[in-house]
C-alpha cells in the first residue's frame, strides 16, 4: 500500500504542474492576445481619420517619442525626483501604517475609538490636502512625500490592524508567557505572523503613494513626471504625452511586479 501510494503522488504532482503550465500558457496568450488587439484597433482608428491626426497619433511616432524621450538626460532627471518621492513616501507612510495597525489592532478599546476614523479618512482623496501640505512642507519634494505618505499611510494601516485580528491567539500568549517586552512582539510575535496582510499593504500603499505623487507634480512642481507630463501637454506635442505616460505605465507596473514577488501574489 505505501509503495502504491509512493508512485501516485508523484504522477499526480506532476498533472497538477502540467495543468498548472497549460493555464499559465493559455493566460499569457490571452494578454498577449489583448496587447496586440489594442494596438492594431489603435493604429486602424489613428489612420482612419474619425479623429484629428494630433488626438490619436499613431504608434510608430509614439515609439519615436518614447526613443527621445529615453535618450534626454531631463527625462532621467525627472525620473530621480519621483522616484524618491515615492520611495520616501512608501517608507514613511508603511512604517507609521504598521504601527498604527498594530496598536489598533492589539489594543481593542484605541480599535473602536480611533479605527473608526481611518475608515473614514481613507477614501477621501488625499489631492484635496495638498494645500495644507504646501502650507505645512513648502512647495518643493517634501510636500508631495507627505502627501503620498498620507496617502499610503491609511492602506497599510487598515490591513495590518485587519491582520492584527487574525495572529493565533496562542501566540500571544506564548509570547506574553515570556514576558516579551512590546518590541518583541511586534518583532517576533505580530510581523512575522501577518507578513502576507502587512506586504499586501505595502503593495497597495505603492500604487496609491505613485498615483498621488504623480498628481501633485501635476499642479505644482517644477520637476518630476508629472511636471513633464504638463509642460509635454502644454506644447500638444501628443507622440511625446503618450509616450511618456506609457513609461509612466512601464515603471508603475516593475515596480508592482517586484512587491508581487516579495509578497508572492504577482500574477
Amino acid at each position: 500500500m505505501a509503495a502504491t501510494g509512493q508512485v501516485k503522488n508523484p504522477t499526480a504532482t506532476m498533472g497538477w504542474a502540467k495543468t498548472g503550465r497549460g493555464s499559465m500558457r493559455s493566460t499569457n496568450m490571452i494578454r498577449a492576445g489583448i496587447f496586440f488587439g489594442m494596438a492594431i484597433s489603435w493604429e486602424a482608428l489613428s489612420r482612419s481619420g474619425l479623429l484629428f491626426r494630433d488626438v490619436v497619433p499613431s504608434l510608430f511616432s509614439i515609439w519615436a517619442s518614447i526613443w527621445k524621450l529615453v535618450s534626454n538626460p531631463v527625462f532621467y532627471a525627472n525620473l530621480q525626483v519621483t522616484a524618491w518621492e515615492i520611495f520616501a513616501s512608501l517608507a514613511i507612510g508603511s512604517g507609521l501604517g504598521v504601527a498604527v495597525g498594530i496598536i489598533l489592532g492589539a489594543n481593542r478599546f484605541l480599535g473602536a475609538a480611533f479605527e473608526p476614523y481611518v475608515y473614514y479618512l481613507a477614501p477621501t482623496p488625499r489631492i484635496i490636502f495638498f494645500p495644507v501640505m504646501i502650507m505645512w512642507f513648502g512647495v518643493g519634494v517634501a510636500s508631495k512625500i507627505a502627501l503620498g505618505a498620507l496617502s499610503c499611510f491609511f492602506t497599510v494601516a487598515l490591513s495590518t490592524a485587519g491582520g492584527m485580528r487574525e495572529v493565533d491567539k496562542v501566540l500571544i500568549r506564548v509570547g506574553r508567557s515570556f514576558r516579551a517586552t512590546p518590541w518583541q512582539m511586534a518583532t517576533k510575535i505580530y510581523l512575522p505572523a501577518m507578513r502576507a496582510p502587512v506586504l499586501n499593504g505595502i503593495r497597495l500603499g505603492f500604487g496609491t503613494a505613485t498615483v498621488t505623487c504623480l498628481l501633485a507634480e501635476t499642479k505644482l512642481s517644477n520637476q518630476g513626471l508629472g511636471y513633464m507630463i504638463m509642460q509635454i501637454y502644454a506644447r500638444f506635442d501628443m507622440p511625446s504625452l503618450y509616450g511618456l505616460l506609457i513609461i509612466v505605465f512601464i515603471i508603475a507596473g516593475v515596480g508592482n511586479l517586484i512587491l508581487g514577488k516579495v509578497t508572492g501574489t504577482s500574477a
